[in-house]
């Protein structure tokens, strides 16, 4: 039961800090566009990616081929 309770605290702690983060101007998590892609899979840009990222992807699938 300790270490559930240990492991409870530290996990309350991570998001506490990372809502801290958030509060004080740091950007939020987001995930990388194509992440499949940079390991092999399949995966794409599809429409949740903005215009930046999208050409971010295209550029590395340039310099990969």
């Amino acid at each position: 039961m300790t270490t559930f309770i240990a492991a409870f605290v530290l996990l309350l702690v991570v998001v506490a800090a990372m809502a801290i983060g958030v509060l004080f101007g740091r950007s939020a998590i987001k995930g990388s566009c194509g992440g499949l892609n940079q390991v092999g899979l399949s995966g794409s840009c599809g429409g949740a990616c903005s215009a930046q990222e999208r050409d971010e992807c295209a550029r590395r699938k340039a310099q990969q081929q």
